[in-house]
């Protein structure tokens, strides 16, 4: 009987060897960028920034020079894995805020900037029913979200509605960051409020020049966070 020959091994040059490894490894290399991107996207951290027309950037001529958009930039150049969400609404109150928050919990959350209450200083609205939505907010994140850090952002107004609703209006802040134990922003507009050259014509919006102070004053509190 005449034997059978064996088939040779295929040469590694040979064109059919070569296309299998390449196929292999264009495979290995796709699971691989596949199951890189799948751990970034999962250590992403989400940093948002719930307030009103301060935070949504009012009259600003690109979003990109509101201090949440310089505050990302701030995170990229420090190479840290955090995506910044501007949910300022311009006109936003404690009460607004805390009516819209459920929507804004959807998403995922890690750090919230809480910066809202201008607006009901400046509309008179009293005190205590802005440190009351203020502790609702921050209790409701805190229900819905456990382990998102919140950050208090403190805000004061002119005295234009007297001396007493200034001072119990300026109180709010440090007294319920201390109460709920939450870092504070000791006040947001510190080097801008009341300087008209960084300020827009009305007076209570900063300019992009402006918005990079705010950026600063966050960033000092926030930084440690991330």
């Amino acid at each position: 009987m005449r034997r059978k020959r064996a088939k040779p091994l295929r040469n590694a040059s040979s064109p059919g060897w070569t296309v299998a490894r390449l196929l292999g490894w264009w495979l290995l290399l796709g699971l691989a960028c596949f199951a890189a991107s799948t751990v970034t996207a999962a250590e992403t951290k989400t940093l948002v920034f719930f307030g009103d027309s301060l935070t949504a950037g009012y009259g600003l001529l690109d979003p990109d020079e509101a201090y949440p958009a310089l505050i990302q930039k701030k995170i990229e150049s420090a190479g840290l894995p955090w995506h910044v969400v501007n949910a300022g609404l311009s006109g936003d109150t404690t009460a607004g805020g805390l009516r819209r928050l459920d929507w804004i919990l959807r998403q995922k959350t890690d750090l919230i900037v809480l910066e809202l209450g201008a607006n009901d200083g400046l509309r008179g609205i009293l005190p205590a029913v802005t440190r009351t939505n203020l502790r609702a907010i921050i209790e409701r994140i805190r229900e819905r979200r456990p382990g998102t850090i919140v950050v208090l952002a403190g805000m004061q107004v002119p005295t234009n509605l007297g001396p007493e609703h200034t001072r119990a209006f300026a109180a709010i802040y440090p007294e319920l960051a201390k109460e709920l134990n939450v870092p504070l922003i000791p006040f947001l507009l510190a080097g801008v409020g009341g300087r008209a050259e960084l300020n827009q014509a009305d007076g209570l919006h900063p300019t992009a020049a402006g918005h990079k102070i705010l950026a600063e004053n966050v960033w000092v509190v926030i930084k440690p966070l991330l």
